[in-house]
């Protein structure tokens, strides 16, 4: 990563140092987010985040029965006249009413976490 900063002038390099800062919170977020949905299946991967004021992102991988290495990414665009929901490459679709619910506690779950995590952090908490 050094040699990239090198080419860049003083903005730049900020620019650049800012964007891996919001990348490493939102890994971060999502390591704290992957929690609230229980135990991730060893081997497995997931993470819930907040990608910015309308969206979030459910991923998980695993390895199904058959060995067979599987990906799912669900993103939630929130909306004044409700949530819509797309996972891989479908359209966005509107929330049925108990998964809508699910999904307002699983973000509800997620500030109260991420919250005290940076309150722990900071020293604050």
């Amino acid at each position: 990563m050094g040699w990239l900063l090198k080419g860049m002038n003083s903005a730049q390099k900020r620019a650049q140092r800012q964007a891996d800062f919001q990348r490493a919170l939102l890994h971060y977020e999502g390591r704290i987010g992957s929690q609230i949905f229980g135990p991730v299946q060893s081997g497995g991967r997931r993470e819930f985040f907040c990608l910015d004021a309308h969206t979030w992102v459910w991923h998980e991988e695993w390895t199904d029965q058959q060995k067979q290495r599987r990906v799912m990414t669900t993103r939630y665009d929130v909306r004044p006249n409700g949530i819509l929901k797309s996972q891989g490459v479908n359209q966005y679709r509107p929330l049925a009413v108990e998964e809508e619910k699910h999904f307002r506690q699983a973000v509800r779950l997620y500030t109260e976490q991420v919250t005290a995590e940076y309150r722990r952090l900071l020293g604050t908490a």
